[in-house]
């Protein structure tokens, strides 16, 4: 797969305005400010291909990035406290949609924070993918925030808190500084194809 040729493709902010999903689709789902822009920034060999801010909830929309016969696709973070409940409702309106059109989803990205617990918001997520049997992946963003003990102690405990979301599924741990790391997710995407 040639990443070079990604390009930004379409953004939809309103459930009736996705399109019927015509090729493989690699989904990338957490917390508002988890990463997922930066994420797929680095996946993609790029700096600025998708919008990166540092103030949660920045994407509001389901953004799809194609990239040869494929689409990475950012979808809008949850559980920001400070947006207004009528936009809430219309990120976890357009979620909806998104998973529950007939999709080509080969690999949802569930995104946690290293430095923190799963949080109930993140189980929930996994708990729908394993229930609608969706292939997921979870990765651990901001791991270079930790240090080396940090790191080893965070990931013995990440499994206890998935529990059952834990089993029969790769976890790991990323860091945007370290390319290894998304070639690591770009071979995951490729043997899913």
């Amino acid at each position: 797969m040639n990443y070079n040729n990604a390009f930004f493709e379409k953004a939809f902010g309103r459930p009736e305005q996705l399109e019927v999903s015509d090729i493989p689709e690699f989904c990338f789902c957490g917390r508002s400010n988890v990463g997922k822009s930066t994420l797929i920034n680095k996946i993609l060999g790029r700096k600025s291909i998708a919008r990166v801010s540092s103030k949660p909830g920045k994407t509001v929309t389901v953004n799809f990035y194609r990239v040869d016969n494929i689409r990475l696709v950012d979808l809008p973070g949850y559980g920001y406290a400070k947006v207004p409940f009528s936009e809430k409702d219309r990120w976890s309106e357009l979620m909806e949609a998104y998973f529950g059109t007939e999709r080509n989803i080969r690999m949802a990205f569930q995104l946690i924070d290293m430095r923190h617990p799963a949080s109930e918001f993140d189980l929930t997520m996994l708990e729908f993918m394993l229930h609608n049997q969706i292939p997921y992946t979870v990765v651990l963003t901001k791991s270079d925030k930790l240090n080396k003990s940090e790191t080893a102690n965070r990931l013995s405990l990440i499994k206890a808190e998935l529990g059952v979301f834990a089993n029969n599924t790769q976890i790991i741990p990323f860091s945007a500084n370290k390319n290894k790391d998304a070639e690591i997710l770009r071979e995951i995407i490729e043997k899913s194809l």
